[in-house]
């Protein structure tokens, strides 16, 4: 029995490293690193995130949810068909193909996935070529309830990606107002991986794969299956920063994945409120999108040359910046007690003293604090600080 189990854990993390989602993921994260850094030296002559920054933390800031939720699969036994994973596959590289990112909602996904395996239960469709049927699934009583409790789980870790990760990939660009003003906008694109152990049911699996290695649990038969559940996110804020909005939206993804669990929880009951839930789950997540892009449709931005002094834009890493605690929507009024509004005074005022900078900073909430670092007389450039200012596009 160990022994059986053990095969099918070496087996379903190779199957999970012969997946083309996992690679075309993996393609694609490497391209998001390269067209933010393309973009951060075409406006500000410079990197500001390093380019693996995305594929790192594609794998880095899901496996802990990956884990927790493959924990409650295999124990409660919540088994998918072989058929939804299959779908779930072609709709994921249909969203990484077309570029839509925020379809990768685990709601959208795995809602298009269900939808498509009953769409073959209802209209009898088979895909003989691709070994796909619904050949021994129960799509109404069995496998939907199981999938809208996994997709309220992957909802939720959608939604403390979004709180706690999104941030680490925002990066600022240039854009033009409407009053022919330069403002700073800010862009987040991220592709997270939870590698999650999703439960199938035996009979499916030998349909398909008949030489797959199956273990038995008491009179049934089960197999596992390690999947590259690929989640999505992308923004454009003007209006707010990121650290403002991005914990909101967090937040309301995070309710809704409740939502969606408490929901699957119900459909034990009644299988029809697992299809209902998925359903304004999708809805809901749509219009969570919606909203808050609405909420950008405005020619107020959060960062702007202003009167006041110089804006932060962004804060680069490890930088003496950094250091001072620096942060991005901030205004420089004064350094080492000269008033400065852009980066070429600001460099300027940094020559008065070549052992320390000295800043009088307005906060976010617009209260003045004194700050300071010690800097080397000929590192001035290190300081890691992008201003807000009149400039070229």
């Amino acid at each position: 029995m160990v022994s059986d189990i053990f095969i099918e854990i070496v087996t379903a993390i190779g199957r999970f490293l012969l997946n083309p989602l996992l690679y075309i993921a993996i393609i694609f994260a490497i391209l998001l690193g390269y067209r933010r850094v393309k973009q951060e030296r075409n406006y500000f002559n410079r990197r500001i995130i390093w380019g693996w920054t995305e594929l790192i933390g594609q794998w880095k800031e899901g496996w802990l949810y990956a884990l927790i939720i493959s924990f409650i699969s295999i124990v409660a036994g919540l088994t998918v068909p072989n058929v939804f994973l299959m779908m779930l596959i072609v709709v994921s590289v249909v969203a990484l193909v077309l570029y839509v990112i925020n379809a990768l909602s685990p709601v959208l996904t795995m809602g298009v996935a269900t939808l498509a395996v009953w769409a073959m239960f209802y209209y009898d469709w088979t895909f003989s070529w691709w070994k796909i049927s619904l050949e021994g699934v129960n799509v109404i009583d069995g496998a939907i309830v199981a999938i809208t409790i996994i997709v309220g789980l992957s909802v939720i870790a959608e939604g403390l990606l979004i709180r706690r990760a999104a941030l680490k990939v925002a990066t600022p660009s240039i854009e033009k107002t409407k009053r022919g003003m330069q403002a700073i906008v800010y862009r987040t694109r991220n592709v997270w991986m939870l590698p999650i152990f999703f439960v199938m049911p035996g009979d499916t699996i030998a349909a398909a794969l008949p030489y797959w290695p199956q273990f038995t649990i008491g009179e049934n038969s089960f197999a596992l299956v390690l999947f590259p559940l690929v989640i999505g996110f992308s923004k454009l804020t003007r209006k707010d920063l990121p650290a403002l909005v991005f914990p909101k939206i967090g937040r309301s993804v995070l309710l809704l994945g409740q939502l969606i669990l408490l929901g699957g929880l119900a459909a034990y009951f009644e299988p029809l409120i697992a299809l209902t839930t998925l359903a304004l789950g999708a809805i809901s997540r749509i219009s969570i999108s919606i909203y808050y892009a609405w909420q950008d449709k405005t020619d107020h931005y959060a960062i702007a040359p202003s009167t006041k002094g110089a804006v932060i834009a962004a804060v680069l890493p490890d930088s003496p910046a950094e250091k001072m605690g620096l942060l991005a929507g901030e205004c420089i009024c004064k350094v080492n007690g000269v008033a400065i509004f852009t980066e070429n005074e600001l460099y300027e005022a940094l020559q008065l003293n070549a052992a320390h900078c000295r800043l009088e900073v307005l906060d976010r909430n617009n209260e003045i604090r004194l700050t300071q670092h010690v800097i080397y007389s000929n590192d001035h450039y290190r300081i890691g600080l992008l201003l807000a200012e009149p400039r070229d596009v």
